[in-house]
């Protein structure tokens, strides 16, 4: 009987292990709800991916640099990411208010309706990041594909270097002189 225990302990420390080596294969997204609340227990800035199912650019970005391990390393320990499809019908609670996409159509194959709260946030292209400071107000939203080194400057400026107030100059000396690590 007690070789069974052994056993049976060993192969759950083992999936223990395997879980959390897959916790940083990937990046840990969650909704936008779901991040404003994990900012009250502990602060961090969050990066909103804002895509739709039809956007070649928005596949890319997913394939080629959200799987890049630098990428969700970086992302996952200095932000909450969040993943929202623009033309979603689901609504979605923010800052008091409930955003909605009452034009959606069921069904339509390629482009549908705008989300209210992709509107709210002035979002008019795709792929586009938004950019929150630890109290979910948007600091910018930047637009188009990014590689993981592209994306790199912004993540580490807005992790790192943003302060409320911060210059364009001082934007500017950051992006001139910055070198990028991601592989």
């Amino acid at each position: 009987m007690r070789p069974f225990y052994i056993v049976l302990l060993a192969s759950t420390l083992g999936l223990f292990t395997q879980t959390d080596g897959l916790a940083q294969s990937q990046v840990n997204w969650m909704s936008l709800e779901e991040a404003v609340v994990a900012q009250k227990n502990e602060p961090r800035k969050i990066v909103m991916d804002v895509y739709t199912q039809w956007c070649g650019p928005c596949k890319m970005m997913m394939a080629n640099t959200f799987t890049n391990p630098d990428v969700i390393a970086y992302l996952n320990e200095n932000f909450y990411a969040v993943k929202f499809d623009a033309e979603s019908k689901a609504p979605v609670n923010f800052k008091g208010r409930t955003f909605e996409n009452p034009g959606y159509k069921e069904g339509v194959r390629g482009r549908n309706s705008a989300h209210q709260l992709s509107r709210e946030l002035r979002v008019s292209a795709y792929p586009t990041l938004v950019y929150f400071d630890e109290k979910a107000e948007v600091i910018a939203p930047i637009s188009g594909y990014k590689t993981p080194g592209q994306l790199e400057m912004y993540l580490k400026f807005f992790a790192q270097h943003f302060t409320p107030g911060v210059q364009q100059g001082e934007w500017e000396e950051f992006r001139d002189n910055f070198v990028p690590s991601f592989r």
